[in-house]
């Protein structure tokens, strides 16, 4: 009976204090299912991408040059136009009057110009000719008249002041024929070249006024300086068209330039000449295109740098004025740390983060720092050795130091453990 009370007393003891009490047996550690790939060194393409908003490559706003009614548009919203074509016509009635006006005086400056020019002998050279032969004539008597009494006088016959008389008359005369000779050269040479140069100056002058007066009315024929689409117009036919502001807008759509603006980090890998590709933001049209503009400078207020990329826009398909992805090609990197993009997690840290299976089947999380992001590879700067296994399937919600088992891609679920999986457990946790 004191044996029995004594192994009462020392369960009731046990049953009191936990310490005293049997051991529970620890329940097995899960294993969870997993699929792994080894980060390697790689080859990785600098994907650079950026939303903006795409823009035509040429662009015109067509301002009349005169305010008048429009008479008649020629094209409509979405017409295809060449360049020099014809698209309206304004009231130019008063214009074509003008240049009937001025035609006529330019004819009339012509024909008054050809009559001086033509003419041989103006009135004034030909009364300046006359004096001259007229003095020429007196010259010529003088001369004979001095010299019949110079031989008279010698002979005897005359008196010496008769001969002086005649050579006073003489010399008279010489000085009268040298003056008109004088005054119709002069009159050849200045007055027949002022009243020619007075003519051509009239018909210049009104050459000039009846090319305005053309060009004026050639302002009333609106045409298109570039090829492209008609994008807009801005009045009907019979309103008010004025000098100065829109009234067609012309897109060329044959090529395209997107604008974005990417960080400072990524735009000094742009280089111009670099492929790249516009597609719209819901990926239904994409096309081809290389860059052509890195602005040298930043905006001080986005802290970015503006790129451009141009394409050819086949089709029309792309539309000015909507927003456009652009991705740009900006080389290779050789010899990085890759995983696959599905191994990344987020981290506590706020950062990225991947889970690393070691040797063990123990998957540790450690935190890494990312570089260049593709669909098929992502750039590990640090965190990541090559060789390592991370975990691209299962990862979501697993544990630091969790007991893992890699199964095969796309085995799927959680295979019931072996007997050699049981005992191998059995083993660690002794």
């Amino acid at each position: 009976m004191k044996r029995f009370i004594a192994l009462g007393a020392i369960c009731a003891l046990e049953a009191i204090l936990p310490g005293c009490s049997r051991e529970k047996e620890k329940e097995p550690e899960p294993v969870v299912p997993v699929e792994v790939s080894d980060a390697r060194l790689d080859s990785v393409q600098r994907i650079i991408s950026a939303d903006g908003v795409l823009r035509a490559i040429d662009q015109s706003a067509i301002m009349p040059k005169i305010t008048a009614p429009v008479t008649k548009f020629y094209v409509n919203r979405g017409d295809h136009v060449r360049k020099g074509q014809l698209l309206a016509v304004l009231e130019n009635r008063d214009l074509a009057a003008s240049v009937t006006d001025a035609k006529g005086a330019y004819e009339q400056a012509a024909a008054a110009y050809r009559n001086v020019s033509s003419a041989t002998v103006p009135d004034e050279i030909v009364k300046a000719e006359a004096d001259v032969q007229s003095a020429k004539q007196g010259l010529e008597a003088a001369q004979k008249l001095l010299s019949s009494r110079e031989q008279l006088f010698k002979e005897g016959a005359l008196a010496r002041r008769l001969v002086d008389e005649a050579a006073v008359a003489y010399a008279q005369a010489k000085s009268a024929y040298d003056t008109a000779q004088k005054h119709l050269e002069s009159l050849q040479s200045v007055a027949r070249h002022e009243e020619i140069k007075s003519a051509a100056g009239q018909l210049e002058s009104a050459k000039g006024k009846y090319e305005a007066a053309q060009a004026q009315l050639s302002y009333s024929e609106v045409r298109s300086p570039i090829s492209g689409v008609v994008a807009d117009r801005a009045v009907f036919a019979g309103e008010m068209a004025t000098a100065g502001s829109p009234l067609l807008t012309v897109v060329d759509l044959t090529s395209v330039i997107a604008r974005v603006n990417v960080p400072q980090a990524d735009a000094v890998h742009i280089k111009v000449g670099q492929p790249a590709t516009i597609s719209s933001t819901d990926n239904s049209v994409a096309v081809d295109g290389k860059v052509t503009v890195v602005s040298p400078a930043v905006d001080p207020q986005t802290t970015t740098v503006e790129i451009w990329v141009q394409a050819v826009n086949k089709g029309e398909r792309l539309r000015p004025g909507g927003g456009v992805h652009v991705t740009i090609d900006a080389g290779l990197i050789p010899s990085v740390v890759v995983v696959p993009p599905s191994a990344l997690l987020p981290s506590q840290e706020g950062g990225a983060a991947v889970m690393v299976v070691t040797p063990d089947s123990v998957a540790h999380q450690r935190a890494v720092k990312v570089g260049v992001r593709n669909e098929d590879k992502v750039q590990i700067l640090e965190g990541v050795k090559p060789g390592e296994r991370v975990v691209v399937a299962g990862g979501v919600g697993l544990q630091d130091g969790a007991k893992v088992r890699i199964q095969a891609p796309g085995e799927g679920g959680q295979k019931p453990e072996s007997a050699e999986d049981k005992k191998a457990g059995e083993s660690g946790e002794k």
